[in-house]
């Protein structure tokens, strides 16, 4: 093909036609080391004694960076198409484990990055509304601008200025043994500017490790017995 004809192609492949928008990004999962979830004591964690409705949070990807493990109590198992802040578009496929009732995020607010630390949480999962300023039920709700997540659809926004979803921790359920293992994230992820804007925090908390990718397990535990303090706005 000649140089000009070439150019020409390339043109008209990258022109619209009038009412068309430009297709959206596709994003695909972000693999990572396998981790197995165990209990506070290092033994596998039973899937299916995680009690619906509670809190459990967890480490993965990283030393430094929290996830909520969620037994909704019933089936999330559509696959839901979701949008990023940039207008990326995956799909999330749905709970794992018993009943596909388990789901995993990250347990950084996509709004200000607000996230639980040893010493106070303004984030969790609520089966009740405990705020003036939401009746939703079911939802992840951050207390410091009130964003909400629905954890059945994929952590979509349903309320507040959160301008996507949490990010999914992908989990992989053997059934045979009633344990499950995070391999990997989908969504867009915001570690990066997690380090850069609490890095100093971060450091004192986990020390130099923080940005050290978990592998081969990692201990779930009850947010209560985590931090000292939740907040329920």
């Amino acid at each position: 093909m000649e140089r000009r004809e070439f150019l020409a192609a390339c043109a008209s492949a990258c022109t619209l036609r009038a009412g068309e928008a430009w297709p959206a990004a596709t994003l695909e999962p972000r693999f990572y080391f396998r981790a197995r979830l165990t209990d506070a004591g290092g033994a596998p964690l039973r899937a299916s004694r995680l009690v619906a409705g509670r809190n459990y949070l967890f480490h993965y990807p990283y030393e430094a960076t929290p996830c909520f493990l969620l037994n909704l109590g019933r089936p999330a198992g559509a696959p839901v198409e979701l949008k990023t802040g940039d207008g990326s578009v995956y799909q999330w496929p749905g709970g794992v484990g018993p009943g596909r009732a388990l789901v995993a995020y990250s347990a950084i607010c996509a709004h200000r990055m607000t996230y639980p630390t040893r010493q106070i949480s303004f984030i969790s999962y609520r089966e009740r509304s405990t705020s003036p300023a939401s009746h939703r039920p079911n939802v992840i709700h951050c207390c410091s601008e009130h964003s909400e997540y629905d954890p059945a659809t994929g952590a979509r926004v349903v309320g507040g200025p959160a301008a996507q979803p949490l990010p999914a921790i992908l989990l992989e359920y053997d059934a045979a043994g009633d344990g499950l293992t995070a391999v990997g994230t989908l969504g867009r992820e915001l570690f990066n500017a997690f380090f850069e804007k609490f890095g100093f925090k971060l450091a004192l908390d986990y020390g130099p490790g923080m940005r050290r990718r978990i592998a081969e397990r990692t201990a779930v535990v009850e947010l209560e017995a985590f931090c000292k303090q939740q907040v329920r706005c």
